[in-house]
């Protein structure tokens, strides 16, 4: 069986860096076309431009998730350059410059940022997919979410809170877009050590996160790009409204 349709792209959200960048690379090492869909021009430019093997082409499209007309703007362009759309992961999101604090001191304007980058970014790019995606005869949504939501975590409440609507969205999403031959997913890595710096966490922490896992190593991004690049896949095709937690066993359930 071909593991992907013969027409159309992938478009990964987030992509410019971190889980979104393994993800572009790897969709592209097995043929994939990709659109790039990030705000950061430079980092975007350089994950198109970057030497990698694979017959996918990449390419970047400045987007911002949280704005409808850009997200509008993204699938244009995927549509134009690819002839279609069969794939969608909402990756982009708030968190690594996010600080820790209780939420009744979380400011209003960045509990509301938030919001709108990590869930009504979902929401404004899936509308703006949906025909394409309908159009392809088989398409796939990821939405990415976090582990996080299975366990609460504290000091990030407007993270937590975002990706625990992001479940709930996929939930609804898949039984809207299932008579129309729309596959829709929820992945939520486990704790993700990228070239992302994060200064919330000290390598004592690392550990001891490493140490709640059932497998007692770091998790990377292939680790994450890897399942989602599966429920993009055919393989995948009698899976949809699911929840995937992709955290070396931190979280049983």
């Amino acid at each position: 069986m071909q593991r992907y349709p013969d027409k159309g792209a992938v478009i990964v959200t987030g992509a410019a860096q971190g889980i979104g960048r393994r993800l572009a690379l790897g969709l592209a090492a097995e043929g994939i076309d990709v659109l790039i869909a990030d705000w950061n021009a430079e980092k975007g430019e350089a994950v198109a431009c970057e030497d990698a093997p694979g017959a996918g082409r990449r390419l970047f499209a400045q987007t911002d998730v949280a704005d409808e007309e850009s997200c509008r703007r993204a699938v244009a362009v995927a549509t134009e350059a690819f002839g279609g759309v069969f794939g969608l992961v909402n990756n982009a999101s708030i968190f690594s410059t996010l600080t820790m604090r209780p939420f009744w001191e979380i400011p209003g304007d960045e509990w509301d940022r938030v919001q709108a980058v990590n869930l009504k970014g979902v929401f404004n790019m899936t509308r703006a997919a949906r025909e394409p995606l309908v159009a392809s005869g088989e398409g796939a949504v990821v939405n990415i979410a976090s582990s996080t939501i299975l366990f609460g975590r504290a000091n990030y409440a407007h993270y937590v809170s975002s990706k625990a609507g992001v479940l709930g969205l996929s939930r609804a999403m898949a039984r809207e877009l299932g008579p129309h031959g729309v596959r829709v997913n929820t992945l939520t890595p486990g704790p993700t050590f990228t070239e992302i710096e994060r200064a919330t966490v000290t390598p004592e922490q690392k550990a001891a996160m490493i140490e709640q896992q059932c497998l007692k190593r770091a998790g990377g991004p292939d680790d994450i790009a890897d399942a989602i690049i599966f429920l993009l896949s055919r393989q995948a095709r009698w899976v949809t409204g699911q929840l995937l937690n992709v955290d070396g066993g931190m979280v049983t359930h």
